[in-house]
């Protein structure tokens, strides 16, 4: 409304939350004219499990999931991995294989009308790139990753696991000083176990085309990964946690946060970050 004549926005020009009102008001138009049309109308926007997701994306848009690979010695240790074995599995090739099989269902049932490409970051091609990027995993076993947070303007980065005895962890810079946050571990009978990952989430126009978007889903360990995944895709947390990114950033394309992923038993518990706020480690824009 600040030039004259007055003009319809683009696409680009709108935040998250318009956005997803826009696809909204398109699938209740769509649904609308279908039933006039004599057509079994499409659910309603109050029906629609997606509406104001995170992972909703325009319609006819590409998106392009990148999972980190495991690592060659890694894949000769494990079987069906040599893709001359009868039952060889090609989806063993995939470092972050639970984060991934709960996100690309996710995505796919909320952008129907998208071509929904996985690849590891060896695959990627030049085409990728101008999509939407999803990234999963860290500077350990995803290239991608690595590159980008050196590319984007957020104030976290990710220290590498040197070994698997050495968790690592992400350093925030806040105030002017730099605070490292790594997972607990708990040592017992010889062995190690995670009680507690660190991961990032964060989601941004890309620097490789403007009009689309960079979302990074990032543990130290799998789990962590997992639970940055299933934060905005845990049917009973998704809901409350993509309101709380509405209410926490109203007017910003890009945010970034820092939580912690409890492990409970072996299994990556959901963050709620809406009334947990001692899982909520870093917050950004401030």
């Amino acid at each position: 409304m600040a030039q004259a004549p007055f003009r319809v926005l683009s696409k680009s020009q709108l935040t998250s939350e318009e956005r997803a009102r826009h696809a909204d008001l398109f699938r209740e138009l769509t649904s609308l004219r279908e039933g006039a049309q004599g057509h079994e109308p499409g659910p309603g926007v109050a029906d629609d499990p997606f509406a104001g997701s995170h992972w909703r994306f325009p319609p006819d848009q590409d998106i392009t999931i990148v999972c980190s690979a495991l690592p060659q010695d890694r894949l000769e240790s494990m079987p069906y991995s040599d893709s001359d074995a009868p039952d060889y599995v090609d989806l063993y090739r995939f470092g972050d294989l639970d984060a991934l099989l709960e996100l690309h269902g996710h995505i796919r049932a909320a952008n129907p009308l998208s071509q929904v490409r996985v690849r590891t970051p060896a695959e990627v091609l030049p085409d990728d790139f101008t999509s939407h990027l999803v990234l999963l995993g860290g500077v350990d076993w995803n290239s991608i990753t690595a590159e980008l947070l050196h590319r984007l303007d957020v104030p976290v980065t990710q220290i590498a696991r040197e070994s698997d005895d050495e968790p690592g962890g992400f350093v925030v810079e806040a105030d002017g000083e730099k605070i490292k946050f790594s997972p607990t571990l708990r040592r017992e009978d010889g062995r190690e176990y995670l009680i507690e990952d660190v991961a990032h989430i964060y989601r941004g126009p890309s620097p490789l085309n403007d009009k689309r978007t960079v979302t990074i889903c990032n543990g130290m360990y799998q789990r962590g990964t997992l639970g940055a995944v299933r934060a905005l895709t845990d049917v009973r947390f998704r809901r409350r946690n993509e309101k709380f990114l509405h209410r926490r950033f109203p007017d910003e394309g890009t945010f970034s946060i820092v939580c912690r992923v409890k492990v409970f038993l072996g299994a990556a518990v959901t963050p709620d970050w809406s009334t947990s706020s001692e899982d909520l480690l870093h917050e950004w824009p401030v």
